[in-house]
């Protein structure tokens, strides 16, 4: 009987002691792929965000309550990339961004905030209209994950000359680069309205301590539906492609 209860014992230490090493070892497992597979994990979630915009919509997201909280955001990562995800159809689109000789080509949302920001640019201001004053916009440098992403392509390819395209889906309105330059994370007076009709893109430089500015002249507007092929083609194209 004593030898019968010492073997269970053994049996039981030696279960016990290879169930650990089996969990051990798939917990290590888990943490690698992990590390391992979390760029391409969150490069394919936010790939993934394709929302169709259309004049009702932004029309309809125009009259939404106003949230935006700049000091709340940080930089993303796989979990508020994924809760963003979830949630992305409470995303208020108002607009569409594109910089053809950047890459660049996402929805523009109402507010900053970082569901928003996961996925698109956002309006720093409540008054903002596209063709009037300064039009600024916020967007994660996020070059980390993949060249393409957000604003990451401000970073590395954004030059004086080039134009940026903003639209509601009624209107183009076109602004030509005059300005890419670090700045302080403290210089809010940047975004502030002008009298003059400007841009302002701002994102990320490359540790995340300061900013980027990239600043545009407005040159003119056109009617959606008569923009050139080309630029009709550039709004068309995929978000984060």
């Amino acid at each position: 009987m004593i030898q019968k209860t010492t073997d269970e014992n053994l049996v039981h230490a030696l279960w016990k002691e290879t169930w650990i090493k089996v969990l051990t070892y798939f917990l290590l497992s888990c943490l690698i792929i992990f590390l391992v597979f979390n760029k391409q994990i969150s490069n394919s979630i936010i790939r993934s965000y394709q929302p169709v915009i259309n004049q009702n919509i932004i029309t309809s997201n125009d009259k939404t309550k106003f949230k935006s909280d700049p000091n709340s955001v940080r930089k993303l990562t796989l979990a508020q990339i994924t809760s963003a995800r979830i949630n992305a159809k409470d995303i208020p689109i108002i607009g569409q961004i594109s910089v053809p000789d950047d890459g660049i080509n996402l929805p523009i949302a109402r507010g900053i905030n970082n569901k928003n920001l996961a996925f698109a640019a956002g309006t720093f201001r409540q008054d903002m209209k596209m063709g009037q004053g300064n039009y600024a916009l916020a967007g994660h440098n996020m070059s980390n994950l993949g060249p393409n992403l957000l604003f990451s392509p401000l970073y590395y390819r954004a030059k004086v000359g080039q134009k940026i395209y903003v639209t509601d889906m009624r209107k183009i309105y076109i602004y030509q680069i005059t300005t890419k330059q670090f700045i302080s994370k403290y210089r809010v007076d940047l975004v502030e309205n002008t009298k003059s009709k400007i841009i302002t893109l701002i994102t990320c430089d490359a540790i995340g301590n300061n900013r980027l500015l990239v600043r545009g002249k407005y040159i003119k507007k056109l009617q959606y539906k008569n923009a050139p092929q080309n630029l009709q083609r550039a709004f068309n194209r995929k978000f984060n492609y």
